[in-house]
């Protein structure tokens, strides 16, 4: 779970911030330091779910952003996948919309 966790902050922070022929954003970057692997098998180790959901929400909102907000295709499907991950309620619930998240941000990028 937690390199998914990390893979779709990756591919979020990629679509909000990565510009065309700068270099690519990479998981040792900076702004990466907040939504690293070991941070989220952390929070993943104490079923922090709200935290968890919290860093998800900060790095999908700049996504949405990227992608034109909710009034384009691209982020009204990006919000529904993101509510579908902010209303699980276990660990065990988050798998299945972070999946989605993770298949549907790679294919936008």
């Amino acid at each position: 779970m937690e390199t998914s966790l990390e893979t779709v902050a990756l591919f979020s922070l990629k679509l909000a911030y990565e510009e065309e022929g700068l270099s690519p954003i990479l998981r040792d970057d900076m702004v990466m330091g907040d939504y690293q692997k070991d941070v989220f098998e952390l929070l993943v180790k104490r079923r922090d779910i709200q935290t968890i959901q919290l860093k998800m929400d900060e790095c999908l909102t700049l996504a949405m952003d990227a992608l034109g907000g909710v009034e384009k295709p691209l982020g009204r499907e990006l919000q529904k996948l993101s509510a579908e991950f902010s209303q699980a309620q276990s660990m065990e619930q988050l798998n299945p919309p972070l999946s989605a998240l993770r298949r549907y941000l790679k294919d936008v990028l």
